[in-house]
C-alpha cells in the first residue's frame, strides 16, 4: 500500500467522565477549562501543528457544548466587539477555524473500538489516520502527533504512542511487552490490559494516541470474539499480532498531562498555569510562598 500523508485525526469523547462528577453531570468532561482553553482544545491545536486538517469528533449524550465551541458565535463576537474587547474577539473567531469539524455519534457505550469504528465511513480505504483520547494532553517542544506520523512514515505500519510510569502505577493502563528497534521505537509483541505490577511485562503503557491503518478498522468491523465484552481496540491490536502482522510503539517525548482524573488534572493545570503568560509568574510567586503544613 502507498503511504499517504496523514491529514484526519478521530478524537473518541463519548465517555461519561464519572471521575469528575459532579462537574461532568451538565458539561463534558473534554470541556472542562485548563487556565482558560478547555482540554480538548489543547489536543485539537496540537494535532493542527501536526498538519492535520480535518478533525472527526465522536460523540454521545450530554456532549454538544463541543460542537457548539468549536463552532461560530455571532452573538459572543458581536458583545466582544462592543466592549471593544478585540483580542478576545480573535481567539473567540479562530477556533473553528483550526481545522474541518465533522460530528458523529456512538449510539450506545460498547467500547473505544466501536467509537473509532463510527467515523470509518469518513476515512479513505487507503487512509491512515491519527487517533487521540479526551484526556491524552502533551506539552512537548515537537507535537505528538507529529512524532507519530514521522514514526508511521519510517514503518509503514500502525503506530502506538508509549509512555513509561512507575511500576506502581502500571495497573491503571495497558501495558505492552515488546522489543526495542531504535531510539524511540518498540516492536510490540503483546499486550497487558491493566495488569498488576508483579504481572506486568514493564512499565512502558499505552497513554491513548495512535496511528491507525485500513487493516485495523477492516478488523473493528469484523472481529467476532471480543474479549472484555466491549469493541476494544486492544483486541484489535491482539489478533493482528497473533497472525505476526507489524505493530509498532513509539516513546513520545515531552510532558504527559494525564486529565483523566481529579489529581493529575490539577497537575495539569498548575502545569501550563506557570507556562501561561497572563498568571505564569504570579502562579509561581504563590506557589514559592506558600506554606506547606
Amino acid at each position: 500500500m502507498a503511504k499517504n500523508t496523514i491529514r484526519k485525526a478521530i478524537l473518541p469523547v463519548a465517555g461519561f467522565g464519572t471521575r469528575f462528577l459532579p462537574a461532568t453531570k451538565a458539561q463534558p468532561k473534554e470541556m472542562l477549562p485548563v487556565v482558560d482553553k478547555p482540554v480538548v482544545q489543547y489536543i485539537v491545536e496540537e494535532l493542527v501543528a501536526s498538519g492535520i486538517e480535518d478533525i472527526i469528533f465522536v460523540t454521545g449524550r450530554g456532549k454538544r457544548a463541543i460542537e457548539d465551541h468549536f463552532d461560530i458565535s455571532y452573538e459572543l463576537e458581536d458583545t466582544l466587539v462592543q466592549k471593544q474587547k478585540h483580542e478576545l474577539v480573535k481567539a473567540v473567531q479562530d477556533i473553528p477555524n483550526l481545522a474541518r469539524f465533522t460530528f458523529v455519534r456512538q449510539k450506545t457505550a460498547k467500547g473505544d473500538g466501536d467509537a473509532i469504528n463510527q467515523a470509518a465511513h469518513l476515512i479513505g480505504k487507503d487512509e491512515a489516520v491519527i487517533v487521540v483520547f479526551g484526556d491524552c494532553l502533551y506539552d512537548s517542544k515537537t507535537p505528538n502527533s507529529k512524532q507519530l506520523i514521522k514514526a508511521y512514515d519510517t514503518y509503514n505500519a500502525p503506530i502506538i504512542g508509549l509512555a513509561e510510569v512507575p511500576m506502581n502505577e502500571v495497573s491503571k493502563f495497558g501495558v505492552i511487552d515488546g522489543k526495542q528497534v531504535d531510539k524511540k521505537i518498540w516492536k510490540i509483541k503483546s499486550f497487558v490490559e491493566k495488569p498488576k505490577k508483579e504481572e506486568a511485562p514493564s512499565n512502558i503503557v499505552v497513554p491513548g494516541k495512535y496511528i491507525l491503518t485500513p487493516e485495523v478498522f477492516k478488523r473493528l468491523g469484523k472481529l467476532k470474539e471480543w474479549k472484555s465484552g466491549e469493541q476494544r481496540l486492544a483486541d484489535v491490536f491482539d489478533a493482528m499480532l497473533q497472525e505476526g502482522k507489524p505493530l509498532y510503539g513509539c516513546m513520545l517525548d515531552g510532558e504527559w498531562l494525564d486529565t483523566g482524573d481529579k489529581f493529575n488534572f490539577v497537575k495539569a493545570t498548575i502545569h501550563l498555569g506557570m507556562k501561561h503568560p497572563e498568571i505564569g509568574e504570579k502562579l509561581r510567586e504563590y506557589i514559592r510562598n506558600l506554606q506547606i503544613k
